[in-house]
């Protein structure tokens, strides 16, 4: 098969150790998968601490401290919208960080990514309200969540993508999950912070100043991280591994150029799993709020639950896919999740007990399809373009898939009512089925 367009996604070349290195120099053959895979699972359970962090804000704290003339729904919506900032602004930080690589460096790429991330996160925390400042306080919070979108855009280190080809024949669907179980850690932990605050506090010391500390927190997470992601990738031993691999940064013209319609087959066959992503995360954590009795809580210890069982779902994901391939898996899982969307609005209608079904069942479902949703941005590029590659897929993936999932269903559910939920977990659903069977009729052509 030629590969100088599309790979299978079940193909991932694994790369060949490095040899003659000389007598006492670091030896990149010394590292194995799972040295690789603790330094992705550090780094992306940081990164999701914060993106959740945010993410329970936007429905707990913000509509009320920035939007306090307007109507719950109404500043809830407008906190969704500011939410999706990120999105928006990640493909141009990446853009910049590829630059910024290219000219000074792996380690000064992500210095300056994470050294942003954290003075945007804990300057969100020293925010004024709109009774105190008016709209200068929307004005700041907006351009600090433009500024977190950046630089999540050059928080990518390539860790992911070395793990992929370094692992094991036959055990690189394992592999391939191991980066994912970033997600529901930082999910857990977050959402395990602003319980134990919400439940503590009365209403007006949470909304005055608890919710602060969970900024605090992911600030000093950041410095951790970011110390414990800079010794891995600057050591020489991965620098040799990310050389060999031809890991480096390309311009994203040239990617556009050379593989123009892979990063967007990458992003759609992920987008399942990123629809449902802010679909039992963020969303039903809005809808609970204004429109059931159900203690706020008790539903966020429900969402902990959910991300436990997301990690099982993981762990589970990689099993599945060594024996029954990647494609297959995604495709399957892609399948299992328009059925789930039959049922979303007869669930979230359903009390307490459908609520918390609903939940529960699309954790699982998130983990098992979320699992293996990496290997669509690692096996579609040919080495050249594999990191920036890589990269770009991600940021589209979660711009379409994710970014306004809970603006607009709770904006379209509220109006017309919950079955707008199916239709936009329908739809990720759809568009992965068919980016599976395009990029099958891609490959096929190139055999």
């Amino acid at each position: 098969m030629s590969r100088s367009s599309t790979s299978s996604f079940d193909d991932v070349p694994a790369l060949p150790p490095l040899i003659g290195d000389a007598p006492g120099a670091h030896n990149a053959a010394d590292v194995t998968p799972g040295d690789i895979a603790v330094g992705v699972v550090i780094g992306r359970a940081s990164e999701y601490f914060d993106f959740f962090v945010y993410g329970i804000a936007s429905v707990l704290v913000f509509p009320a401290l920035f939007f306090p003339s307007l109507s719950r729904l109404e500043g809830t919506l407008y906190s969704f919208l500011i939410f999706s900032f990120a999105f928006v602004a990640r493909p141009l930080g990446t853009m910049l960080s590829m630059a910024v690589q290219r000219r000074w460096g792996r380690g000064a790429k992500l210095t300056i990514a994470l050294f942003l991330l954290g003075t945007a996160t804990v300057c969100i925390a020293f925010l004024p309200g709109y009774e105190t400042a008016g709209r200068l306080s929307i004005a700041l919070l907006a351009f600090l969540r433009i500024a977190q979108g950046i630089a999540l855009g050059g928080t990518w280190d390539g860790l992911p993508s070395l793990l992929a080809l370094n692992a094991p024949k036959g055990r690189r669907g394992w592999y391939a999950m191991l980066g994912q179980l970033g997600a529901p850690l930082g999910f857990i932990v977050a959402t395990g912070l602003f319980a134990y605050l919400y439940a503590s506090l009365s209403y007006e010391e949470f909304l005055a100043w608890g919710w602060r500390y969970a900024f605090f927190v992911a600030f000093a997470i950041n410095v951790v991280a970011l110390f414990a992601r800079l010794r891995l990738v600057v050591a020489p031993e991965y620098e040799q591994l990310l050389h060999k691999g031809e890991l480096e940064p390309s311009s994203v013209v040239e990617l556009v150029k050379a593989h123009g319609a892979n990063p967007w087959i990458g992003a759609f066959a992920a987008l399942a799993s990123y629809a449902l992503f802010h679909m039992v995360t963020v969303f039903p954590l809005s809808w609970i709020q204004l429109y059931s009795d159900q203690s706020i809580t008790q539903f966020l210890i429900v969402q902990i639950v959910g991300g436990v069982l997301a990690a099982i779902g993981i762990v589970a994901s990689g099993w599945i896919a060594d024996r029954a391939g990647r494609r297959r898996t995604l495709g399957s899982l892609a399948v299992l999740i328009a059925v789930f969307s039959g049922f979303a609005p007869t669930l979230l209608a359903g009390g307490k007990l459908g609520q918390d079904v609903f939940i529960l069942v699309g954790f699982i479902l998130l983990g098992l399809s979320y699992g293996q949703s990496s290997g669509t941005v690692t096996s579609n590029f040919s080495a050249r373009y594999r990191y920036t590659g890589a990269a770009v897929t991600a940021d589209l993936a979660w711009l379409i898939g994710a970014a306004f999932a809970p603006l607009v269903a709770l904006g379209l559910s509220a109006k017309f009512g919950l079955g707008y939920v199916s239709v936009y977990l329908l739809s990720g659903a759809a568009c992965t089925l068919a980016a599976l069977k395009i990029n099958q009729a891609i490959e096929a052509r190139h055999a």
